[in-house]
């Protein structure tokens, strides 16, 4: 049977990204892929503009527990305009040089609250990635920084003949509704029907490109 990393993500707040503008951040119903390619990154120790490419091979499936009840905040930010100042050399520098002559703008940002998911990873390289779950580098965050993990993600590599299967492995936090954390309801993987987009193009740039994911429902009890 092959082998399956699984863990769980469970937060207060989580913010998956979707198509951003300047007025409104939106958030998908589920972390997408580039979210945990990032996530598993951190764990790794990978910063930025480090080398993904062994993440980018890795086949991802989430199993949605609780997608949570949607919150919208809301930002302000200051435009400079140009002919302020001509390339300054840092923001604050930029304001000054304004002198009260900016524009202020609201932008809305989207999070799902008391969120929980199960993801199963297939590939190479599964039992460092689960370590290093265990033992992140840097800090795991579901979307934003204002989002880190509420519970330890249970990382560990089973043998199952399919996703399902090894989802049943994992184990909710103690503090989850029993009814809404062990009865899953979609598995988002590859497949076709919905658009995304969340494959990472340029992370320099932020730039993501488009892939068509299948959602299925399932019903997973989640043991141990």
């Amino acid at each position: 049977m092959p082998a399956i990393l699984i863990f769980s993500l469970h937060a207060s707040l989580g913010a998956m990204g979707e198509l951003a503008g300047h007025e409104r951040r939106g958030s998908l119903l589920w972390p997408g892929r580039s979210a945990l390619i990032g996530l598993m990154g951190a764990a790794l120790g990978i910063r930025r503009d480090g080398d993904f490419s062994p993440l980018d091979a890795l086949d991802i499936d989430v199993a949605i527990f609780d997608s949570g009840a949607p919150l919208r905040d809301y930002h302000t930010f200051e435009t400079v305009p140009s002919s302020a100042v001509k390339r300054p050399n840092s923001r604050p520098e930029a304001l000054r040089a304004a002198r009260g002559d900016t524009k202020t703008s609201i932008t809305l940002r989207d999070y799902r609250t008391g969120v929980f998911y199960g993801v199963a990873v297939r590939g190479a390289g599964l039992d460092a990635l689960a370590q290093a779950l265990h033992t992140p580098q840097f800090t795991l965050y579901l979307g934003r920084k204002s989002c880190p993990l509420a519970a330890p993600t249970g990382a560990r590599v089973v043998e199952a003949p399919t996703v399902e299967d090894a989802l049943s492995h994992l184990k909710a936090p103690a503090w989850c509704d029993q009814k809404r954390a062990t009865a899953s309801r979609l598995i988002v993987g590859d497949g076709s029907g919905h658009v995304v987009n969340d494959v990472p193009l340029d992370r320099d740039r932020w730039h993501f490109g488009a892939r068509e994911v299948g959602i299925r429902p399932v019903h997973i009890v989640a043991g141990g």
